[in-house]
């Protein structure tokens, strides 16, 4: 424990004058940065100081550049990949940057990762639900590919920080859940967070961190770590400045204290070297990072992934319905198929890259198609991405039922089907069915032309749907939109 004598503050850390700093795998110079985390500097003789370097723990001096800044004196970086280095010789570094992965990472990332040697390295999850979306999609891939190339993951399910929520990224806050279910949630998480990664036989593990959180004393807390945050600096926070004009609870402020204490905690107890996240976890990432240089006096990193939007500037893993949850109990493994086949065009590539494990020779041949044969490639990006989070044979059967929908091939009896007792007026019908939200969503899509059965435009709301109208298997073909198709059967 770091013992204080009375109210007297801990010194402020050195001025900076130069350094490196690594985005996306160049290095560069770094101009002047002021690093000053406190304006009194009255030391406790108790106090012992740590040694700097140029990665202390401003957001300036750890930032990285994008693989298009070229080096400043034009010469090589010691982030970038070897030329003609084979698959199986590139490290994990190497195969997350060729895929996209890195935004932003400390200097010595790079290295640690392409050293032998194993590094435990882990990534938080929030249980505010009791199932993750395609928004976690990035970091859940990352972690596979890491622990592919022989790292240890750590998966932190925040059952302490998910009471008072991660500000990130939110515009207003979050709401507050109970105990049971923090803990529903978790089980939720925990089976899909398998998919990706091995938590057997000591490969992985997965912690919580109400374990080290929930008992903790508060006054204890602020009197050993409470004086090694500045408030200054955490106002800085994009995840603090981003609420200040709306307000932001004393609660969620504190959120980024509990976070940086993860980082030491898990290094303490696992020897975890490497947080990886959101770009929008990089300050709260950093001042764990600070913490464990100051109270450990070692050095540990930060990885970060780009935020993604996809081509038109939307949200990833956001639709007009929602989240693209990974749970079929909330998307069925035919939506979510839908969902990545229907990517724009020019997410193609780059989702391939990001959201399979295809190697990348294969994603090259798939970049050289165009025009309508680019439908190819979205039928493979669809069908590994869906058999990797609801396996082979249901992705197989959400894309023969996607090809009888919209091919006129595959297997009809594969597409989603719903049952009705008809006749059935066609307003209820779309709303019951939920091609529509609700029968007013249902009369403006009616009227807006989207609604058509087996091929054929609705434009009266009080339309009959009967027994006519069924095909020899029985069934009907309800569709509102282009993307939207769903068989009826005659509930018996």
């Amino acid at each position: 424990m770091v013992s204080f004598c009375h109210m007297r503050m801990l010194p402020s850390l050195p001025r900076i004058t130069a350094g490196l700093r690594t985005r996306g795998g160049v290095r560069t110079a770094v101009s002047p940065v002021s690093l000053r985390l406190r304006t009194t500097v009255s030391r406790p003789a108790c106090f012992r100081p740590l040694p700097t370097t140029r990665e202390t723990a401003g957001r300036s001096s750890w930032r990285a550049f994008s693989t298009t800044t070229p080096p400043i004196d034009g010469g090589s970086s010691e982030t970038k990949p070897s030329e003609g280095v084979s698959q199986a010789e590139k490290s994990a570094y190497d195969v997350l940057q060729e895929r996209g992965f890195i935004k932003e990472n400390t200097e010595g990332v790079p290295n640690m990762l392409r050293k032998e040697a194993p590094v435990s390295f882990y990534v938080g999850f929030d249980p505010t639900a009791d199932s993750l979306h395609v928004g976690s999609l990035v970091p859940l891939m990352a972690m596979s590919h890491l622990q592919k190339n022989g790292h240890k993951p750590i998966a932190l399910v925040g059952g302490g920080t998910g009471m008072i929520g991660d500000p990130s990224g939110k515009e207003e806050a979050r709401q507050m859940m109970t105990t049971d279910t923090i803990e529903k949630n978790k089980q939720g998480i925990r089976a899909q967070i398998e998919k990706f990664i091995d938590l057997n036989d000591d490969k992985g593990i997965m912690v919580d961190n109400a374990d080290w959180l929930l008992g903790m004393k508060y006054i204890d807390f602020l009197r050993e770590y409470g004086s090694l945050f500045s408030v200054n600096v955490m106002l800085t926070k994009a995840s603090v400045k981003s609420r200040l004009d709306r307000g932001m609870s004393f609660l969620e402020f504190n959120y980024q204290l509990l976070q940086a204490y993860d980082y030491l905690e898990l290094y303490r107890r696992y020897g975890c070297r490497l947080q990886i996240g959101g770009d929008d976890q990089w300050g709260n990432i950093v001042g764990g990072i600070d913490l464990v240089r100051r109270l450990e006096q070692k050095e540990v990193g930060a990885l970060t992934f780009p935020l993604l939007t996809t081509a038109s500037g939307a949200k990833m893993g956001k639709t007009a319905s929602g989240a693209v949850w990974l749970d079929p109990a909330r998307v069925s493994p035919y939506d979510y198929y839908q969902f990545w086949v229907n990517v724009d065009d020019r997410d193609v590539s780059r989702f391939l890259k990001l959201f399979t494990f295809l190697d990348m020779d294969a994603i090259a041949e798939l970049d050289k198609l165009q025009g309508a044969d680019l439908r190819q490639a979205k039928r493979v990006l669809a069908l590994e991405a869906t058999s990797i989070i609801h396996g082979r044979e249901a992705a197989e059967e959400a894309m023969r039922g996607a090809q009888a929908a919209f091919e006129g091939a595959g297997d009809v009896l594969a597409m989603p089907t719903y049952e009705s007792a008809l006749p059935a007026k066609v307003v209820p019908l779309l709303a019951a069915s939920g091609l529509c939200s609700s029968k007013a969503d249902a009369k403006r899509s009616i009227a807006g032309g989207a609604v058509r059965i087996n091929g054929e435009k609705i434009s009266d709301p009080d339309f009959v749907v009967d027994e006519s109208m069924l095909d020899d298997s029985k069934a009907l073909v309800l569709q509102r939109g282009k993307k939207n198709k769903l068989r009826v059967v005659v509930k018996v």
